[in-house]
């Protein structure tokens, strides 16, 4: 079947292939993107994710300072001082800075969560969903999920991974972290950051 050359691209950017696997990945998802990226990742195809595996200790750490009220420190780290130097790190480094300052996440990555706290969350959502009465008649696997996926929701907004990008309110920040991995060819990783806001103390 014929696919969409734009969506195409947006694949080759996003995983770091070339255009024919691109295509063809679309092809064979019958042009469903989303299928067709799961399956690249499914098969190992995607750059972005092998250069994960490869040591990160370049890089840089921007400082980030709003209206002197928010100060935002990250550190970001590359493969080569080289890479460190681009234009475009740079510019991821700096975009990411103003995100931890305007959407304040408390960890990185969903691995960083406490488990205590996943269960404290959890044990909180199940009270609240026992006690509504629209869910009285629910069976408990259809409970389950129900919580699961508020779950998911409100972990979403609190690990930077998971935020979607202030610039356009739809990319993840997981991948726009891939989509500069496949273009500059390095693995790049936020290392740490701090946040701090006036008058408020964690």
């Amino acid at each position: 079947m014929a696919v969409d050359i734009e969506q195409v691209k947006k694949l080759k950017e996003l995983t770091g292939v070339g255009l024919t696997d691109a295509k063809r990945a679309l092809e064979e998802a019958d042009g469903d993107f989303d299928k067709a990226l799961t399956a690249m990742r499914e098969k190992g195809l995607t750059k972005a994710e092998k250069r994960g595996e490869r040591e990160a200790r370049e890089g840089l750490i921007e400082a980030y300072v709003h209206s002197g009220r928010i100060g935002v420190l990250l550190e970001l780290n590359c493969e080569t001082d080289f890479v460190a130097k681009t234009d475009e790190f740079k510019g991821l480094a700096h975009d990411l800075a103003l995100q931890v300052a305007a959407m304040s996440p408390k960890w990185i990555a969903m691995t960083d969560i406490p488990e205590s706290e996943i269960t404290r969350k959890r044990e909180e959502l199940l009270s609240a969903a026992k006690t509504d009465p629209k869910n009285v008649s629910k069976p408990t696997d259809v409970l389950d999920k129900i919580i699961q996926g508020q779950l998911d929701k409100y972990f979403d907004e609190l690990v930077l991974m998971q935020q979607t990008f202030w610039k356009d309110g739809e990319t993840r920040i997981n991948d726009l972290m891939k989509q500069t991995i496949a273009k500059l060819g390095e693995n790049i990783v936020v290392r740490q950051f701090r946040r701090i806001e006036l008058g408020v103390s964690e």
